[in-house]
């Protein structure tokens, strides 16, 4: 699996994409392929306050419901509407179907970046994660 580079990712396998002082954020593909078909998302609104390493939603697939933990602190800007139709579509392109944006709660934030890994720090963890 491809992870984008440019992108900083999780160990509870969520991707954050940042833009200046704002970020989208998603599921990496190995946790779409993980769950199987995805079902149902459940958010944050446009508004919330999420912090990271904490509670923001879940994704529930044919096999499981899953926990989605927030990548950085902020604020939720944007919500991906669709997905409240097309969940599916996380399946088909995890890793350009966002979920939400965020506002990064300052620009200190951007230091916190660094907790997170890159592209090869996370291929090399779910290698590990799952024996390869």
């Amino acid at each position: 699996m491809a992870y984008p580079a440019g992108y900083k990712y999780t160990k509870t396998h969520e991707w954050l994409k940042v833009d200046g002082a704002t970020a989208s954020v998603g599921i990496t593909d190995y946790a779409q392929h993980s769950l199987g078909d995805i079902v149902f998302v459940e958010l944050p609104k446009v508004g919330d306050k999420v912090e990271a390493g904490k509670l923001f939603g879940s994704v529930e697939s044919v096999k499981a419901v899953s926990d989605l933990y927030a990548p950085v602190t902020g604020t939720v800007t944007e919500i991906n509407e669709a997905l409240n139709a097309t969940p599916e579509t996380i399946n088909s392109d995890a890793n350009e179907t966002w979920m939400f944006k965020i506002e990064l709660a300052d620009a200190g934030e951007l230091t916190s970046l660094e907790s997170l890994i890159d592209a090869e720090g996370y291929e090399t963890f779910v290698n590990e994660e799952t024996g390869h």
